[in-house]
């Protein structure tokens, strides 16, 4: 069982791997979960409009998409992450990149968790998780 990083398309976009390998597996048992194996894939908003309209039918830009192949309580999928999105992201939010980029890693494995952000209280609900996961980041 792995929780692996790679680029495609894009430059070396996050730092500190060992580190964020920890801060999930430690999210992941807090909640009763096993890390599977999971994928982070970092590339562009072309790239994930693209995959976007493929799998999903929509024609949108999105800062992540999850691809879900957990079972029971062991997470596993693959979650693409446009590195272009979250930097405009940061920008919108005032927030550095790499917080962002945590802030999204953390959104693709709730949504491995179960969770969802369809309607206005799931995003409610997804967004005090996601802090909660940012406060176990130690710098």
């Amino acid at each position: 069982m792995a929780i692996s990083f790679h680029n495609q398309g894009t430059k070396d976009v996050l730092r500190n791997k060992r580190k964020h390998t920890y801060w999930i597996r430690d999210w992941l048992h807090l909640h009763q979960f096993k890390p599977g194996n999971i994928t982070f894939i970092f590339t562009t908003n072309t790239a994930l409009r693209k995959i976007n309209r493929e799998f999903l039918q929509h024609n949108h830009f999105t800062d992540v998409i999850t691809f879900d192949y957990t079972e029971e309580k062991v997470i596993s999928g693959d979650i693409f992450i446009s590195a272009d999105q979250v930097k405009k992201n940061a920008v919108e939010y005032a927030v550095g990149f790499e917080d962002e980029l945590r802030r999204v890693i953390i959104h693709g494995v709730l949504h491995l968790m179960g969770y969802d952000d369809r309607t206005e209280e799931e995003r409610n609900v997804m967004r005090k998780m996601e802090d909660d996961a940012l406060n176990l980041w130690e710098d």
